[in-house]
């Protein structure tokens, strides 16, 4: 079996057998992919199927001089998952780094952002520019609904519920869920939407698409990016805000007001409550909160 192969056999078992986004198959290709660099530049001849743990573990220990302890953790991690789908379609026995430990890295708190700080970098949009309502409607749904950058220039107008104040949004491995809006979300949709937007010209496959670029097709993450990094400077905000930012903002301001973790959980589309669980972490006054409201001995 020759690598590039394999490589692309366990991309269409990423997609179809465990549904991944496409976001999720490039990255996990790429580490393989820079265990496939690394045989070809030293020239070592070896199939996915004879590869041993100490080749492995040589090129491991090569890449983590340039990679952070979260980095090495995440390569060996990609590794572990393509040599464990060789042993689930029967091409080996054994995984070459069951053995191998990842480093320990502590659990990343997500970087947040106050309602103060969001009010600034929307205030910072300049709304004289053809692209200013789309870059507000663009903020205001990032914080309002929470999502990820995938999520929004997914987004499409037959997603929007507004009568029953929810948007379909679609999630990691295509999953779908209702996300609730608030009518403050909604009014700057609909000032894009119904008083720029209509004016564009579309290309034909954006002609669902929510938010568009200047020639009329959908925005891509870097763009996205892009705004957000742009409209921060523009703020003067001295931090690395990135649009993921937004979505950790959402989730911390509603656990900071009350809401149920279970609840967040649902919007955010975690298929897993531990991973909504490190909010609490961010906002530990909550933690107080709730003993004092519900312990007996209060």
């Amino acid at each position: 079996m020759k690598w590039q192969n394999a490589l692309k056999d366990y991309q269409h078992y990423l997609k179809l057998e465990r549904g991944l986004s496409g976001n999720s198959i490039q990255n996990y290709s790429l580490d393989v992919s820079k265990l496939i660099r690394h045989l070809d530049v030293n020239e070592i001849e070896v199939s996915p199927l004879k590869i041993s743990e100490k080749t492995i573990q040589e090129f491991i220990y090569e890449s983590s001089r340039n990679l952070n302890a979260r980095s090495q953790s995440r390569l060996i991690s990609g590794l572990r998952s393509f040599f464990n789908y060789l042993i689930f379609e029967d091409y080996r026995k054994d995984n070459p780094l069951d053995l191998m430990e990842a480093p320990k890295i502590g659990r990343k708190l997500p970087d947040t952002i106050s309602t103060k700080e969001i009010d600034r970098i929307i205030a910072a949009v300049d709304l004289s520019k053809n692209e200013g309502e789309r870059n507000r409607a663009i903020i205001e749904t990032l914080y309002g609904c929470g999502l990820r950058v995938s999520e929004l220039i997914d987004l499409k107008i037959s997603d929007l519920f507004f009568e029953e104040g929810f948007i379909k949004v679609t999630g990691k491995g295509d999953k779908q869920r209702f996300v609730p809006i608030s009518n403050y979300t909604i009014k700057f949709i609909n000032i894009y939407k119904d008083q720029v937007r209509v004016h564009q010209e579309i290309k034909p496959a954006a002609t669902d698409t929510l938010f568009l670029n200047r020639r009329g097709n959908k925005l891509t993450r870097a763009m996205i990016f892009t705004i957000v990094k742009q409209l921060t400077t523009a703020a003067g905000i001295q931090k690395k805000i990135s649009p993921h930012t937004f979505r950790h903002s959402f989730a911390t301001h509603l656990l900071e007001n009350g809401a149920d973790l279970r609840a967040i959980q649902q919007m955010l589309g975690h298929e897993s409550i531990t991973t909504t669980e490190v909010y609490v972490h961010v906002d530990r006054s909550h933690l107080r909160k709730v003993m004092e409201e519900f312990h007996p001995r209060k």
